[in-house]
């Protein structure tokens, strides 16, 4: 049967997808083109650059969700078929979310494991297991590295860009060391750290000058209580040691006679070129961003995809390359509330983001690594027709409508959270309410993390070697390994350097790791020759 096509656009692919029944040449072809893909040589130059995205509690479900949402909202797909960004990626994987004294982790000590390879104990940043919970005199001995830590010692740009505050738990593992995520300013801290421990706000200014670009919410973490907010005059900052942290932070640049700007709003941002910026510290809110759908009426800050591509922008002119962190926060504020449409919706905003980090990068020298750092007590289920809001309920034809005390389900909900009694008595225009809330199972005035393993998603230089399940601190020793920063480089000399090579690298050779390689690349040689010649049934 011939299949009538149609092209969509689906940002930035371009999908066939079919207007008739979708028969069995459909389907044989395109698995014939992803098995091509599949048997392509693997890419194992240097990454000159390392992007890691990350879905702040965008587990399995919520990344599947927020496809079948984005397939919805685009003319001529019922959903279920479109691609997300990173679904094409050539590599993906499994990571183990689990930290060293909880089965169900939180943002910080994921954020350990994802940014400086090792796991922590619950609610720690930077530091290994030997911390103590909000001890200060543990923090020193207990302290790792990062990997935007490496980059920037071999002479990598680096930046952080989030929706959350830039001293929250996930941007601030690649920078911070606290035994405890809340010591975000001074008023935060314990006695016995006062004087003795930084704050996570004073140790990004005070520490981390070489961070090119931090862009993201948390300006009352930055400002004295005597300071009035720039964008609420009725709002100060929160330091009680009367520092103004962001004043500090520019004087430092200036010093260093560095072209550094502070913005606070959309309009600043936008004047902040890269042909008149090198470093860039962007606050754009008191505590975290605005959720997407406030700040798409408002207009009053930037998005996450236009904080990426201007941290591109920024550090891809340093021609050692770049190390950029991205996170999507507000998925994770969205799952919390049992709000689902918010929650798609920054996955929608997470997608864009990662798309400009697509179309602004090569694959050939850029490995770019999509994950989560946890997931989240969220489920769809039920048997609705294909083109079906995933927001509403659960209209059925072949099973019952409603449940057996006679009440009708959504698509989506959860198992715990504060929508214990948000009980839906019939089909209305509500449930596309972004303020919606959804069902959960159990009351609870914030709804919990997921404990299950999250996706891994990888494309670029030596982007196989996210392949297969892993514990989450993989996520770091491969990223480094794919870059040549850190202490294992002994394979580098072999494998072609798409970067300004630093003069101190080494140049002995480890033969056992270039063997394995050397067999893996003719194993796909092999294998790409024989699909060329090899019909397949199904």
């Amino acid at each position: 049967m011939q299949v009538t096509m149609k092209l969509i656009l689906l940002l930035p692919l371009f999908i066939i997808v079919s207007t008739e029944t979708w028969d069995k040449d459909f389907w044989y072809n395109q698995n014939a083109e992803e098995l091509n893909l599949a048997l392509q040589q693997a890419n194992t130059n240097v990454a000159k650059n390392l992007v890691l995205a990350i879905g702040d509690g965008m587990g399995v479900t919520t990344t599947t969700a927020i496809r079948v949402y984005r397939g919805q909202l685009t003319p001529g797909l019922l959903g279920e078929e479109a691609l997300l960004s990173w679904d094409k990626f050539p590599h993906t994987g499994m990571s183990k979310t689990y930290c060293t004294d909880m089965t169900t982790t939180d943002s910080a000590a994921s954020a350990t494991a994802y940014h400086c390879g090792v796991k922590t104990k619950y609610e720690a940043i930077g530091v290994d297991d030997t911390v103590e919970r909000n001890v200060c005199a543990t923090v020193a001995e207990a302290t790792v590295r990062s990997v935007l830590d490496l980059a920037a010692e071999e002479g990598k740009s680096v930046g952080i860009v989030t929706t959350d505050a830039v001293v929250g738990a996930s941007p601030s593992g690649a920078y911070a060391h606290v035994a405890l995520r809340d010591w975000r300013a001074d008023y935060e801290l314990p006695a016995d750290a006062v004087g003795v421990c930084k704050d996570i706000a004073r140790q990004l200014v005070e520490d981390n000058l070489d961070i090119r670009v931090v862009l993201g919410g948390g300006r009352q973490y930055f400002l004295p209580t005597t300071k009035q907010d720039p964008e609420y005059s009725t709002k100060t900052g929160k330091r009680t040691d009367g520092q103004d942290l962001t004043a500090k932070w520019l004087n430092a640049q200036k010093l260093r006679k560095r072209a550094a700007k502070y913005v606070t709003n959309k309009a600043q941002f936008d004047l902040a070129t890269a042909n008149t910026t090198d470093y860039l510290f962007g606050l754009f809110e008191r505590s975290r961003m605005q959720e997407e759908t406030e700040r798409r009426v408002n207009k009053t800050e930037p998005s996450l995809a236009e904080m990426t591509e201007k941290a591109i922008q920024i550090l891809s002119k340093n021609p050692r390359g770049f190390y950029l962190f991205v996170e999507g926060a507000n998925i994770d504020k969205g799952h919390h509330e049992n709000r689902a449409r918010k929650a798609l919706e920054e996955g929608l905003a997470f997608d864009d983001a990662v798309a400009k980090v697509i179309n602004m990068t090569s694959s050939d020298d850029t490995l770019v690594v999509v994950s989560a750092d946890h997931s989240h007590a969220f489920s769809f289920g039920g048997y609705s027709h294909r083109g079906q809001s995933i927001l509403s309920i659960a209209n059925q034809s072949y099973y019952d409508s409603t449940d057996l005390n006679g009440h009708y389900y959504t698509v989506v909900s959860y198992g715990n959270g504060p929508g214990h009694k948000s009980v839906p008595q019939n089909y209305t225009d509500e449930y596309f309410d972004v303020d919606r809330v959804y069902e959960s199972v159990f009351p609870l005035n914030s709804e919990t993390h997921g404990g299950e393993d999250v996706q891994i998603f990888a494309s670029g230089p030596m982007s196989h070697l996210f392949t297969g399940t892993h514990e989450q601190t993989y996520i770091a020793h491969a990223m480094a390994y794919a870059a040549c920063i850190g202490q294992n480089k002994a394979h580098c000399s072999t494998r072609r350097d798409t970067t300004t090579p630093p003069t101190n690298l080494p140049t002995t050779t480890n033969s056992a790791s270039c063997d394995n390689m050397n067999r893996m690349v003719l194993l796909s040689v092999v294998l790409m020759l024989l699909s060329k010649y090899t019909s397949y049934c199904l």
